[in-house]
């Protein structure tokens, strides 16, 4: 019996049924381009959530997260699967029931025990509310045999974050996590939907994300700001030429027409959603000719982008990119997420990870006054039921 399975047992007094795991994502590049019918490159990894479940011939639903036990157990039907900012975590799993039961009309009168347990960091950007709403919707298809197929789930928990929880987010979270796969990134054009796996072999180098340990809260961030000073510029560029979206537009015909934005704020944030959609696409070439150096400068770039023009990266991720780019066995270094604090991502040597490890958290903490965390991963696949022996 796993640590897992006896805490279930030791909450719920029965032993679970199934074992569940959902991963987080990182952005390898393509940053604040979901929402802007953009190229991302995302990549499910091996930090996620565990859900263990069984059925309770009960109408309620109890759930437990290990992640947060001073919250203790929670517990609702069918009939009360409305939002309350009293309710916590909790509020992610009721929301994809209600998505579901609403554009369903599937009734959901057979109450479940679910054990949650993550290790991603909380806070931290690397979706962690993704991967919770891509494990209930997985358990609640399996549970309820509802036939939904991935992109059914990947499109609920973004309507979950937009409609329920009420936060304007582009729908790359749910789809990296939900269409993840071992060792490939994925090309995502978001406007579109279109997608392309493709092998990330990076060589010699370990991806280590770096927590930059300033914790990300998205729904009180300027991410919407953000959004909606993308779409202004949009508007005013429409006046002079036939568009959809900004990245409808190469870097060089922007440049030709960037003149007609009038603000120099709204100028900058539509300059890097330009350059950054050009960026995604030379990135994906990189990893397809096995250019993992330029693939890494590509990293750098983007990082450099979102400082100056898209300003959403701050102290922290700004000294993570500096300190570590003075490390010659560092072949490229970005924040990844929304930014705001959260984490950045660093192709490391693989020889040379723990003195990585050593090196950047001294000068980081001599400069911010605390240390980072670190999280050597790998790429994994989307969410699906652990059978026997998996379970980490």
């Amino acid at each position: 019996m796993t640590t897992l399975e006896k805490r279930f047992e030791d909450i719920f007094h029965q032993p679970s049924e199934a074992t569940y795991f959902s991963p987080g994502r990182i952005n390898l590049i393509g940053e604040h381009l979901d929402y802007n019918g953009g190229y991302v490159l995302p990549a499910a990894i091996s930090l996620g959530t565990y859900g263990l479940v069984r059925k309770n011939n009960t109408a309620d639903f109890n759930l437990y997260s290990l992640n947060f036990e001073s919250e203790g157990v929670y517990t609702f039907n069918d009939s009360t699967l409305f939002y309350n900012k009293n309710n916590g975590w909790s509020n992610y799993v009721k929301g994809v029931m209600h998505i579901i039961k609403e554009a369903y009309h599937i009734p959901f009168s057979q109450g479940l025990d679910i054990l949650v347990s993550g290790n991603i960091p909380n806070g931290a950007g690397l979706s962690s509310s993704a991967s919770l709403e891509l494990l209930i919707g997985k358990i609640l298809n399996d549970y309820y045999n509802l036939n939904l197929n991935m992109l059914d789930l990947i499109k609920i928990g973004q309507q979950v974050e937009n409609q329920f929880i009420g936060l304007n987010s582009g729908i790359m979270d749910q789809f990296a996590i939900g269409m993840g796969k071992s060792n490939h990134a994925i090309l995502l054009n978001t406007d579109d939907l279109k997608y392309h796996h493709t092998p990330l072999d990076l060589k010699k180098y370990q991806l280590v994300i770096i927590n930059s340990n300033k914790r990300r809260e998205l729904s009180d961030s300027k991410y919407n700001e953000r959004r909606k000073e993308c779409e202004t510029a949009l508007k005013q560029l429409q006046e002079h030429i036939d568009i959809e979206q900004l990245t409808d537009l190469s870097p060089e015909t922007f440049d030709k027409i960037a003149h007609h934005i009038t603000d120099t704020t709204l100028l900058r944030r539509a300059r890097h959603v330009v350059y950054e959609n050009s960026r995604t696409k030379s990135a994906y070439d990189a990893l397809i000719h096995d250019d993992i150096e330029t693939f890494g400068k590509l990293m750098n770039d983007s990082h450099l982008s979102l400082r100056d023009d898209y300003e959403v990266t701050g102290q922290e991720l700004d000294t993570i990119y500096n300190e570590a780019n003075k490390l010659p066995y560092v072949c490229g270094v970005r924040m990844t997420g929304a930014g705001f604090g959260g984490c950045a991502i660093a192709l490391v040597d693989k020889q040379e990870v723990e003195t990585f490890k050593s090196v950047l958290a001294t000068h980081y903490k001599n400069i911010i006054g605390y240390e980072p965390s670190f999280y050597p991963v790998e790429i994994g696949d989307g969410p699906k039921q652990l059978i026997g022996g998996e379970l980490q």
